[in-house]
């Protein structure tokens, strides 16, 4: 071959060997960039809404335990909510066991003592039955930008609101608002028709028809409380089953995560002995009052 066509042959391949060079460095520099560009990326976790553009995360509620429910009611309260366990209690007849007596309470079957518990008691009388019961509830919210105490306020909300007692909108909710769309019940089994309301001429002694619930008194009507806990109301119906009449107060409040509910209720076969509205409820709200008190001092 002549020395011109070697000497250019040579010439193309030193300029393909330069152009091929050239373009991988270009290449390899390319890839760098993006590796970098990545590895920035992969520090925030590489997601939209990174940990440097997301909220924090809510604090923790207040409480992480629960009180023992049957140790909660000191015995002078029960003494005087249950005069039936009182009276066995004073009886000439000794209990068998200390485990017999009628103030130790039975605890309420629960699947998780962490998240609820509850306790209950029993008296009974020739004229009445009595049933008290305590139950704690600690409310644990499972979205990170909603703390505990939130969804415990948004929790008391809807109860009240199912119980028809209008309360404040609770944290992230309108004025009249409900949590599941609905409108709120009114209607108890048992319950006031409404009259009472309307024209105010309901009277204790028409009998338990007529006048079934305390409507009729502005004191002792369903109402929010405001000198209970967080937020607290009391409900107030009376029943007139077939099986005897009975009255039924339940009193829910709410300190920081945990939701309280006392329930207590007086049943008797005679319909004229109306159970005193103000009497359960004066011994309901005594009681969640010292339960709420417990609560203040851990």
């Amino acid at each position: 071959m002549p020395r011109r066509a070697i000497r250019d042959a040579k010439r193309g391949t030193l300029a393909s060997y330069a152009t091929t060079t050239a373009l991988a460095l270009a290449l390899a520099g390319t890839l760098t960039a993006c590796t970098g560009s990545s590895g920035a990326d992969n520090g925030e976790d590489g997601k939209p809404g990174s940990a440097s553009a997301s909220p924090s995360a809510a604090a923790p509620g207040k409480y992480d335990t629960l009180p023992e429910p049957c140790g909660t009611v000191a015995v002078n309260q029960l003494r005087e909510m249950l005069p039936g366990a009182a009276a066995a209690e004073d009886g000439d007849t000794p209990a068998p066991s200390d485990s017999a007596s009628p103030f130790e309470g039975e605890a309420s079957v629960t699947y998780d003592t962490d998240r609820r518990v509850g306790c209950n008691w029993k008296s009974a009388t020739t004229l009445s039955t009595r049933h008290l019961s305590v139950n704690f509830e600690r409310v644990v919210s499972y979205k990170p930008t909603v703390s505990d105490d939130e969804q415990a306020e948004r929790l008391f909300a809807k109860k009240a609101r199912k119980a028809g007692i209008a309360v404040g909108p609770a944290s992230g909710q309108s004025a009249g608002e409900t949590p599941d769309g609905h409108a709120s019940p009114t209607d108890k089994e048992g319950g006031s028709d409404g009259r009472d309301a309307e024209d105010g001429s309901g009277e204790p002694g028409d009998g338990p028809e007529d006048s079934p619930s305390p409507t009729s008194d502005e004191d002792l009507a369903p109402r929010a409380l405001d000198d209970i806990g967080d937020a607290a109301y009391i409900d107030d119906t009376l029943h007139t089953a077939d099986s005897g009449l009975h009255r039924d107060i339940t009193l829910v409040f709410r300190t920081a995560n945990v939701i309280a509910t006392v329930e207590y209720d007086q049943w008797v076969t005679d319909k004229h002995r109306i159970p005193d509205s103000k009497e359960l409820q004066d011994k309901a709200r005594e009681l969640a009052e010292q339960l709420e008190g417990q609560f203040e001092e851990d």
